[in-house]
């Protein structure tokens, strides 16, 4: 990887405008972008330095996570190996279709999921919301990892799981708080150890076992399932796996650095782009059935409980290969493991939370600090064992995050292509509706009626299926809500420059004097100037007067709704 380094020293300053008031200055930690990495802002090109092949290394190396092995054993031992088998593909499949449309609009236009999310039809404040779901993505999977790094510390070194969970979510904030420059460095160094590791247990496992292999095919799970498919089932398992759709947020936020895709990169860019968007579902899938795999064949040795703690199973795999050895190259395994994900999950956690304070207090303190907010929350979750809970959590928390990929989607792939949304993607308060009914609209619905199916308001069958209710009914409305509007609150203002997505050329920020290239500016009437994107968040004084023409500031945060 390119080392980072901070942008280039600005032009000279031009004379602020009698709105703009003194020149606006930014807190060190938010005015480094080696930090900051354009926590709330589309990154430029001048950024975007790597070559497809890294950025897509650094993407996957955040999905070495052992969650996987956790999901997989639990539904395996819920549902039966044919149910479970089901499930785990069709979630897959579903991922990998929704992931690939999101994972090229990020790569191409330089952008994370929280601006895709704006520009793709929720509105400016619309997005918050989503903002939160992708948080609590973030941070409920942080602890869930936590806790498994933090069994792995009480079995090697006998440390109590409190003070674990404590270690392992100080382990990573170095790592974090310097940006995507440590993380991919730490990525790349750790990536031999953990194809490895990864790797050992099923080499061991068909060599001294291989029955274990034929068996598994015939586990009927220890819930009494028995080894047949029933739609119940199929059902309860796939919205568990499907929890995990949210994923494709963090993959995006490494893809956003993608250098430009040209003539000469094309097939490389295509590739990386899929390999590191909706790909990462393939592991994950082939993770879970391992982890379900390795659970079975330890169950009688270490009783169901430890069988779901992935340590357990891990550890009884390479015993006859390393006897008392095979402990700590576990426990090496999966801290490792665990700071390779740990590490994305606090850094999207940290970005997703900065995108959403800075909406709603207009102040941004920096990214960094929001990487104390998102591992103190994990934190509390991890000594509340929350891991004991991971299939109800889990199969809760799908039908929001289904309800909001959906609706993204949706937008990508029906609106977009029929001319219902416009065609390229903006993420811009300047030009922005605070709430767009198409994609907002869309989740809120799909997401309220997956909900109550989940509690079972609808019947056992439609509880089982919530998942399903919640990604048809948003891909469903969320065109539907578009045509009805006729594509009305996208834009409050027209862009001309929508087309210079890849321009390189720059504009200097009337209020904060910095220079930035063009698709991450607007031209503001308050300022009487060009603004940058992230002035335009935090400017608390214009009222949205842009959105408004012919009429002056007023008193309301949020503009009325209206016809562009």
């Amino acid at each position: 990887m390119t080392e980072i380094s901070s942008p280039p020293a600005h032009s000279p300053a031009p004379v602020p405008s009698p709105a703009a008031g003194p020149r606006r200055s930014y807190a060190r930690s938010a005015a480094d972008e080696s930090l900051e990495d354009y926590s709330l802002r589309y990154a430029p090109h001048s950024f975007r330095r790597w070559s497809p092949l890294a950025v897509a290394s650094t993407a996957l190396g955040g999905i070495a996570y052992l969650a996987d092995y956790a999901i997989g054993a639990g539904i395996v031992m819920s549902y039966g190996f044919t149910n479970a088998l089901a499930a785990i593909l069709t979630a897959a499949v579903v991922i990998f279709l929704t992931g690939i449309p999101i994972a090229r609009a990020c790569a191409a236009n330089g952008v994370d999921m929280d601006l895709l999310t704006r520009g793709s039809g929720f509105g400016y404040f619309g997005s918050t919301l989503t903002s939160l779901v992708y948080a609590s993505f973030t941070f409920i999977f942080f602890a869930l990892e936590g806790s498994i790094m933090a069994q792995a510390f009480h079995e090697v070194l006998h440390v109590p799981l409190p003070v674990g969970y404590l270690l392992t979510t100080l382990i990573v904030i170095p790592i974090v708080f310097k940006g995507m420059a440590w993380i991919a460095r730490m990525q790349s160094w750790t990536q031999p150890v953990w194809i490895v590791g990864l790797v050992a247990p099923f080499v061991v496992l068909a060599v001294e076992s291989p029955s274990s292999y034929r068996e598994f095919a015939s586990f009927g799970g220890t819930h009494g399932v028995g080894s047949d498919f029933t739609l119940m089932g199929f059902g309860l398992g796939t919205g568990v796996a499907l929890s995990l759709i949210a994923q494709i947020g963090e993959q995006a936020d490494y893809l956003r650095f993608m250098p430009a895709r040209t003539t000469a990169n094309a097939r490389r860019w295509d590739l990386a782009v899929l390999a590191a968007g909706p790909g990462w579902v393939v592991i994950g899938a082939l993770k879970q059935l391992g982890g379900a795999l390795l659970a079975f064949a330890a169950l009688g040795a270490v009783g169901e409980a430890k069988a779901l703690e992935p340590i357990a199973p891990y550890v009884e795999s390479l015993r006859p290969w390393l006897g008392a050895a095979a402990l700590p190259v576990a426990g090496l395994f999966v801290v490792v493991s665990q700071i390779k994900i740990n590490s994305t999950n606090a850094y999207s956690g940290s970005l997703s939370w900065s995108n959403f304070f800075s909406r709603i207090t207009h102040r941004h303190p920096g990214r960094v600090w929001y990487i104390f907010l998102n591992c103190g929350i994990a934190l509390l979750l991890m000594e509340l064992d929350m891991f004991s809970a991971l299939g109800t959590l889990l199969g809760f928390y799908s039908n929001v995050a289904i309800a909001w990929i959906g609706a993204v989607t949706a937008d990508l792939v029906i609106n977009k292509p029929l001319g219902l949304s416009p065609r390229h993607i903006e993420f811009k308060r300047a030009h922005l509706y605070a709430v767009n009914p198409a994609g907002f609209g869309a989740m809120c619905v799909a997401a309220a009626v997956s909900i109550a199916a989940f509690f079972g308001w609808f019947g056992s069958y439609a509880q089982a299926f919530s998942p399903f209710i919640a990604l048809v009914l948003a891909m469903a409305l969320c065109p539907l809500i578009a045509w009805a509007t006729k594509g009305r609150y996208y834009l409050a203002r027209p862009n001309p420059e929508a087309g210079l997505v890849d321009s390189t050329d720059t504009r200097q920020c009337a209020v904060c004097e910095g220079s930035y290239e063009i698709p991450d500016t607007a031209d503001c009437p308050f300022h009487a100037g060009t603004i940058c994107s992230l002035c335009c968040s935090l400017d608390a004084d214009c009222h949205d007067t842009c959105t408004r023409p012919g009429r002056g500031p007023v008193d309301l945060g949020l503009p009325a709704v209206r016809e562009a």
